[in-house]
């Protein structure tokens, strides 16, 4: 190629790219040109560029020093076209503009946990049922949790492995020794009852009964801790409802009625309980509930008639009332209700999981 059409097309490209940034009306058109002209891939200056190598040889200094020109000169227009858009400001926007006047998008808003929500229905129906709803602490002494419960001191389920303590007793111990005392007697001079996490629901109906006469008729729903290992049915911290009935002639046919009505209100009446004979230090005699499950049974809480060593520890007199008491898991309950098969999903704060409720 001669020097003569190579300059030609260098012309011809300035007086384009010329025009097309001068005529650019927004940010998105400006960018379109520069594309056309000075991209690096495909751009028609690159295009020229490589008919640099056809220019004979004389001829090349003075084409290479023309390119050079152009190319500044395009980015010149380039850069001036960029300052004319950005002083020009909003008015040469072309997109829809903001109105005051419309009414804003509504925000996003949460919804109640699972668990808050069966728990909701379940006060509702144990409200049908006739109970008052009753609270207490989490946080415990041994009395509440243990003791006026017929669970004596050396019971395994007082162990420390099995349960959250959050202080232990202390004090200062002496030792005295007299002839007529007998052997070195050590004493502790004060001493503090040990605290803990409750691990049942079962402390609020002591706390109900300690201050109020029968007849009492009241459920307790929260959270219990146990030191237990995360699986898929089991969680260090759970929901529990708890439910009391003390009064005259209440027998073990009034807790199998509350409970088979329970259940079928709140998991349909197609539901199938069934009660095993267990053992709990608090009610003799004891059962397990169970609920059925696709094609296996899974234990959903305990229950019984008040130990009568429990109606004494509260003043009550067990030859004028009798009563039962029932502990069952929220979680299981709510999982049995939507088909969920792990507890852990209710604690992972996933929002994928949690919108389905």
């Amino acid at each position: 190629m001669s020097l003569a059409p190579f300059l030609a097309e260098l012309d011809g490209l300035v007086a384009d790219a010329g025009k097309a940034f001068a005529s650019a009306a927004d940010a998105a058109a400006l960018e379109a040109a520069r594309i056309e002209f000075l991209g690096a891939a495909k751009g028609r200056l690159k295009a020229v560029q490589k008919g640099l190598s056809t220019v004979s040889k004389e001829d090349k200094p003075a084409a290479g020093k023309r390119l050079n020109e152009v190319k500044a000169q395009l980015e010149a227009d380039f850069e001036a076209a960029k300052a004319r858009l950005a002083s020009a400001g909003p008015a040469t926007k072309t997109g829809p503009q903001f109105d005051p006047t419309l009414p804003g998008k509504p925000l996003r808003v949460g919804r109640l946990h699972p668990l808050s929500q069966t728990i909701d229905e379940l006060k509702d129906i144990m409200g049908r049922l006739g109970f008052t709803v009753a609270d207490g602490p989490e946080i415990e002494d041994e009395w509440h949790n243990f003791e006026a419960l017929n669970i004596p001191g050396e019971h395994p389920a007082r162990d420390p492995l099995e349960n959250f303590y959050l202080s232990v007793a202390q004090g200062q111990v002496e030792s005295r020794k007299s002839k007529d005392e007998g052997p070195d007697i050590r004493r502790s001079t004060f001493d503090v009852r040990p605290l803990l996490l409750r691990s049942q629901t079962s402390t609020v109906q002591i706390r109900v009964m300690e201050r109020q006469p029968p007849p009492v008729r009241i459920t307790s729903l929260g959270r219990v801790y146990r030191p237990d290992a995360a699986d898929a049915t089991h969680y260090p911290m759970f929901h529990q409802i708890e439910g009391l009935l003390v009064d005259r002639h209440v027998t073990m046919a009034d807790l199998k009625s509350v409970l088979r009505m329970f259940a079928t209100s709140y998991l349909g009446k197609d539901v199938h309980i069934r009660f095993r004979p267990s053992f709990f230090p608090f009610t003799e005699p004891s059962v397990e509930a169970d609920m059925q499950w696709s094609d296996r049974w899974i234990e959903f809480g305990g229950a019984g008639m008040v130990d009568p060593n429990v109606l004494r520890a509260v003043g009550y007199d067990p030859e004028e009332v009798s009563g039962f008491a029932f502990g069952l898991g929220i979680e299981r309950l709510c999982m049995r209700r939507h088909g969920i098969t792990d507890i852990r999903e209710f604690y992972k704060n996933d929002v994928r999981f949690l919108e389905q409720f």
